[in-house]
């Protein structure tokens, strides 16, 4: 089984992509969607509500957390962007891609790795194959810790007194 790590090397959009992909989804494009589907295209990474705040404001100080939330909500009803749900609290916001694939977050830091992974393509033919059943999505997210919080975790336990053994 083989699995490869996702690079997200984003490039930087200009307002007319920004401004085009709203409009081909019939969506009513407002200084807002196109200021925030701007800045999760061009993250390098997956961003929260909080981040893409903090990023609006620079250009748009007046800008709400509602303004965002319900901007989100649109996007993603839109199709442009997909949410990832980290856990119950975290909720991460990438955009819409054509390619499948799942999450790796890190306990440590906090960290989101995307990967693809073949065998997830069998299961889901082996899944439509069954016929009782339609498949709509699948959502991976695997938890652990990326090598530098394990360098970190490993560096830090070295400095550590010894643990002896009660028995």
């Amino acid at each position: 089984m083989q699995m490869g790590i996702i690079s997200n090397n984003s490039k930087k959009l200009d307002k007319d992509e920004v401004y085009s992909a709203l409009s081909n989804v019939g969506a009513k494009v407002t200084s807002q969607r196109a200021l925030i589907l701007r800045i999760i295209r061009q993250a390098q990474g997956h961003l929260d509500a909080d981040e893409i705040l903090r990023q609006s404001k620079i250009s748009q100080p007046r800008i709400s957390l509602s303004t965002v939330y319900r901007t989100l909500r649109t996007l993603k009803n839109l199709g442009l962007v997909d949410e990832v749900h980290i856990d119950d609290l975290h909720h991460h916001y990438e955009a819409k891609s054509s390619d499948e694939h799942y999450h790796l977050v890190c306990l440590e830091c906090g960290q989101v790795i995307e990967f693809e992974i073949p065998l997830i393509k069998q299961i889901k033919k082996a899944i439509s194959d069954i016929g009782d059943f339609k498949l709509i999505d699948t959502e991976l997210i695997a938890t652990g810790y990326c090598s530098e919080c394990m360098k970190l975790k490993r560096h830090d336990s070295d400095k550590s007194p010894e643990r002896t053994n009660h028995d």
